[in-house]
Protein backbone atom coordinates (compact mmCIF):
# COMPACT_ATOMS: atom_id res chain seq x y z
CA UNK A 1 0.00 0.00 0.00
CA UNK A 2 1.37 3.36 -0.98
CA UNK A 3 2.11 6.15 1.46
CA UNK A 4 -0.76 8.23 0.06
CA UNK A 5 -3.31 5.47 0.67
CA UNK A 6 -2.06 5.02 4.27
CA UNK A 7 -2.55 8.71 4.94
CA UNK A 8 -6.13 8.64 3.57
CA UNK A 9 -6.98 5.59 5.71
CA UNK A 10 -5.59 7.17 8.88
CA UNK A 11 -7.52 10.38 8.23
CA UNK A 12 -10.79 8.47 7.82
CA UNK A 13 -10.21 6.59 11.07
CA UNK A 14 -9.51 9.86 12.88
CA UNK A 15 -12.77 11.39 11.67
CA UNK A 16 -14.82 8.31 12.65
CA UNK A 17 -13.43 8.33 16.17
CA UNK A 18 -13.95 12.04 16.72
CA UNK A 19 -17.33 11.66 18.46
CA UNK A 20 -19.06 9.02 20.56
CA UNK A 21 -22.55 8.78 22.07
CA UNK A 22 -22.88 9.77 25.71
CA UNK A 23 -25.06 7.83 28.16
CA UNK A 24 -27.61 10.64 28.42
CA UNK A 25 -28.59 10.60 24.73
CA UNK A 26 -26.22 13.43 23.59
CA UNK A 27 -23.22 13.25 21.31
CA UNK A 28 -19.83 14.40 22.58
CA UNK A 29 -17.55 16.03 20.05
CA UNK A 30 -14.00 15.24 21.19
CA UNK A 31 -12.49 17.75 18.83
CA UNK A 32 -14.25 20.65 20.55
CA UNK A 33 -15.00 19.20 23.97
CA UNK A 34 -18.68 20.22 23.60
CA UNK A 35 -21.96 18.36 23.37
CA UNK A 36 -24.58 18.50 20.65
CA UNK A 37 -28.12 17.55 21.65
CA UNK A 38 -29.72 14.89 19.45
CA UNK A 39 -32.92 14.16 21.44
CA UNK A 40 -35.30 16.46 23.29
CA UNK A 41 -37.84 15.23 25.84
CA UNK A 42 -41.08 17.22 26.04
CA UNK A 43 -43.33 16.97 29.11
CA UNK A 44 -46.97 17.01 28.04
CA UNK A 45 -49.40 18.19 30.71
CA UNK A 46 -52.97 17.03 30.20
CA UNK A 47 -55.65 18.75 32.23
CA UNK A 48 -58.47 16.56 33.47
CA UNK A 49 -61.94 17.76 32.39
CA UNK A 50 -63.86 19.68 35.01
CA UNK A 51 -66.76 17.44 36.05
CA UNK A 52 -67.69 19.28 39.24
CA UNK A 53 -71.14 20.88 39.06
CA UNK A 54 -71.18 24.66 39.35
CA UNK A 55 -72.78 25.95 42.55
CA UNK A 56 -75.87 27.99 41.73
CA UNK A 57 -76.70 26.03 38.57
CA UNK A 58 -80.45 25.59 38.18
CA UNK A 59 -82.79 23.18 36.43
CA UNK A 60 -86.58 23.07 36.32
CA UNK A 61 -89.18 20.39 35.66
CA UNK A 62 -92.54 21.87 34.63
CA UNK A 63 -94.99 19.26 35.90
CA UNK A 64 -98.04 18.46 33.77
CA UNK A 65 -100.84 16.06 34.76
CA UNK A 66 -101.18 12.66 33.19
CA UNK A 67 -104.49 11.61 31.65
CA UNK A 68 -107.41 11.88 34.10
CA UNK A 69 -105.44 13.76 36.76
CA UNK A 70 -104.87 17.41 37.70
CA UNK A 71 -101.52 17.56 39.53
CA UNK A 72 -99.29 20.31 38.15
CA UNK A 73 -96.60 22.76 39.25
CA UNK A 74 -92.80 22.94 39.27
CA UNK A 75 -89.85 21.08 40.71
CA UNK A 76 -86.76 23.29 40.82
CA UNK A 77 -83.23 21.87 41.29
CA UNK A 78 -80.49 24.21 42.54
CA UNK A 79 -76.89 23.05 42.86
CA UNK A 80 -75.24 23.71 46.22
CA UNK A 81 -71.72 22.88 47.40
CA UNK A 82 -71.86 19.10 47.90
CA UNK A 83 -75.64 18.73 47.56
CA UNK A 84 -78.62 19.38 45.32
CA UNK A 85 -81.51 21.44 46.72
CA UNK A 86 -84.97 20.56 45.38
CA UNK A 87 -87.95 22.89 45.72
CA UNK A 88 -91.31 21.20 45.08
CA UNK A 89 -94.45 23.29 44.43
CA UNK A 90 -97.47 21.30 43.26
CA UNK A 91 -101.25 21.55 43.36
CA UNK A 92 -104.16 19.29 42.44
CA UNK A 93 -103.92 16.57 45.12
CA UNK A 94 -106.57 15.40 47.51
CA UNK A 95 -106.08 17.07 50.89
CA UNK A 96 -103.61 15.41 53.23
CA UNK A 97 -102.47 12.70 50.82
CA UNK A 98 -98.88 11.45 50.48
CA UNK A 99 -97.24 10.67 47.15
CA UNK A 100 -94.00 9.12 45.95
CA UNK A 101 -91.75 11.37 43.86
CA UNK A 102 -88.81 10.13 41.79
CA UNK A 103 -86.40 11.10 39.03
CA UNK A 104 -87.02 8.72 36.14
CA UNK A 105 -84.58 7.59 33.48
CA UNK A 106 -85.98 9.17 30.31
CA UNK A 107 -86.93 12.78 29.70
CA UNK A 108 -90.10 11.97 27.81
CA UNK A 109 -93.59 12.82 29.12
CA UNK A 110 -95.44 12.21 25.86
CA UNK A 111 -97.35 9.08 26.93
CA UNK A 112 -100.80 9.83 28.42
CA UNK A 113 -99.97 7.77 31.51
CA UNK A 114 -96.37 9.00 31.83
CA UNK A 115 -94.81 5.59 31.17
CA UNK A 116 -92.63 7.07 28.40
CA UNK A 117 -90.40 8.40 31.22
CA UNK A 118 -89.19 4.84 31.84
CA UNK A 119 -88.17 3.44 35.22
CA UNK A 120 -86.41 5.04 38.17
CA UNK A 121 -83.06 6.70 37.40
CA UNK A 122 -80.62 4.07 38.67
CA UNK A 123 -77.18 4.42 37.03
CA UNK A 124 -75.43 2.56 39.86
CA UNK A 125 -77.77 -0.48 39.76
CA UNK A 126 -78.82 -0.30 43.43
CA UNK A 127 -82.02 -1.60 45.00
CA UNK A 128 -84.84 0.83 45.62
CA UNK A 129 -84.96 2.59 49.01
CA UNK A 130 -86.22 5.71 50.76
CA UNK A 131 -83.89 8.73 51.07
CA UNK A 132 -82.85 7.83 54.62
CA UNK A 133 -81.33 4.58 53.34
CA UNK A 134 -78.23 3.95 51.25
CA UNK A 135 -77.48 2.66 48.75
CA UNK A 136 -80.59 3.38 46.68
CA UNK A 137 -81.66 4.45 43.22
CA UNK A 138 -80.20 7.84 42.36
CA UNK A 139 -83.76 8.96 41.55
CA UNK A 140 -85.35 7.90 44.85
CA UNK A 141 -86.57 11.19 46.36
CA UNK A 142 -89.09 9.70 48.79
CA UNK A 143 -92.50 11.30 49.41
CA UNK A 144 -94.29 14.63 49.50
CA UNK A 145 -97.51 15.33 51.43
CA UNK A 146 -100.30 17.67 50.39
CA UNK A 147 -101.78 20.18 52.84
CA UNK A 148 -105.50 20.66 53.50
CA UNK A 149 -105.77 22.60 50.24
CA UNK A 150 -104.29 19.75 48.22
CA UNK A 151 -101.03 21.63 47.63
CA UNK A 152 -97.38 20.71 48.22
CA UNK A 153 -94.72 23.28 48.98
CA UNK A 154 -91.56 21.70 50.36
CA UNK A 155 -87.76 21.63 50.08
CA UNK A 156 -85.64 18.49 49.79
CA UNK A 157 -81.87 17.96 49.63
CA UNK A 158 -79.80 15.14 48.12
CA UNK A 159 -76.09 14.36 47.84
CA UNK A 160 -76.30 11.48 45.34
CA UNK A 161 -77.51 13.46 42.31
CA UNK A 162 -76.33 16.71 40.76
CA UNK A 163 -76.53 19.12 37.85
CA UNK A 164 -73.67 18.19 35.55
CA UNK A 165 -71.63 16.20 38.09
CA UNK A 166 -72.16 12.79 39.66
CA UNK A 167 -75.39 11.14 38.50
CA UNK A 168 -76.55 14.16 36.45
CA UNK A 169 -80.32 14.70 36.25
CA UNK A 170 -80.45 16.95 33.17
CA UNK A 171 -82.95 15.79 30.51
CA UNK A 172 -84.45 13.16 32.77
CA UNK A 173 -88.00 13.27 34.16
CA UNK A 174 -89.70 13.85 37.51
CA UNK A 175 -92.70 11.64 38.22
CA UNK A 176 -95.24 12.15 41.02
CA UNK A 177 -97.16 8.99 41.91
CA UNK A 178 -100.66 8.23 43.14
CA UNK A 179 -99.56 6.37 46.29
CA UNK A 180 -96.87 6.80 48.96
CA UNK A 181 -93.46 5.24 48.34
CA UNK A 182 -93.19 2.56 51.08
CA UNK A 183 -89.58 1.66 50.29
CA UNK A 184 -90.52 -1.79 49.02
CA UNK A 185 -89.03 -3.55 46.01
CA UNK A 186 -88.63 -2.99 43.19
CA UNK A 187 -89.98 0.59 43.01
CA UNK A 188 -91.76 1.41 46.27
CA UNK A 189 -95.35 0.41 45.40
CA UNK A 190 -96.13 4.04 44.61
CA UNK A 191 -98.77 3.27 42.02
CA UNK A 192 -99.86 5.15 38.92
CA UNK A 193 -98.23 8.33 37.63
CA UNK A 194 -100.14 11.55 38.37
CA UNK A 195 -97.73 14.09 36.82
CA UNK A 196 -94.60 14.18 34.69
CA UNK A 197 -92.04 16.88 33.87
CA UNK A 198 -88.72 16.92 31.98
CA UNK A 199 -85.74 18.40 33.85
CA UNK A 200 -84.33 21.28 31.78
CA UNK A 201 -81.16 23.20 32.66
CA UNK A 202 -82.02 26.87 33.17
CA UNK A 203 -85.72 26.16 33.32
CA UNK A 204 -86.81 26.07 29.67
CA UNK A 205 -89.62 23.54 29.60
CA UNK A 206 -89.60 21.67 26.30
CA UNK A 207 -91.38 18.51 27.37
CA UNK A 208 -94.38 17.43 25.34
CA UNK A 209 -97.30 17.69 27.73
CA UNK A 210 -100.15 15.17 27.81
CA UNK A 211 -103.34 15.97 25.92
CA UNK A 212 -105.48 18.83 27.27
CA UNK A 213 -108.08 16.31 28.42
CA UNK A 214 -105.63 15.37 31.19
CA UNK A 215 -106.15 18.77 32.82
CA UNK A 216 -109.41 18.04 34.59
CA UNK A 217 -110.94 20.60 36.96
CA UNK A 218 -110.91 18.39 40.04
CA UNK A 219 -108.27 15.92 41.24
CA UNK A 220 -109.06 12.32 40.48
CA UNK A 221 -108.92 9.86 43.37
CA UNK A 222 -106.25 7.16 42.95
CA UNK A 223 -107.70 3.89 41.71
CA UNK A 224 -108.16 1.34 44.46
CA UNK A 225 -105.25 -1.08 44.54
CA UNK A 226 -103.36 0.78 41.82
CA UNK A 227 -99.97 -0.79 41.33
CA UNK A 228 -96.69 0.53 39.99
CA UNK A 229 -96.26 -0.44 36.35
CA UNK A 230 -93.90 -3.33 35.71
CA UNK A 231 -90.71 -1.91 34.28
CA UNK A 232 -87.06 -1.87 35.21
CA UNK A 233 -86.48 0.42 38.21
Amino acid sequence: MTRTRWMILLAALAIGCGSEPADDGTTTDESTGGESETETEVDVVREEPDTEPMAGARAVAEMAPTEGNSVSGTVVFTQQEGSLSVSVELTGFEAGTTHGIHVHETGDCSAPDGTSAGGHYNPESHDHALPDDTPRHAGDMGNVTADDQGAVMTHLSFDNISIGGENPIENRAVIVHAQPDDGGQPTGNAGARLACGVIIIGGEATAEAPAPAARSAAPAAPAAGAEEEEMAP
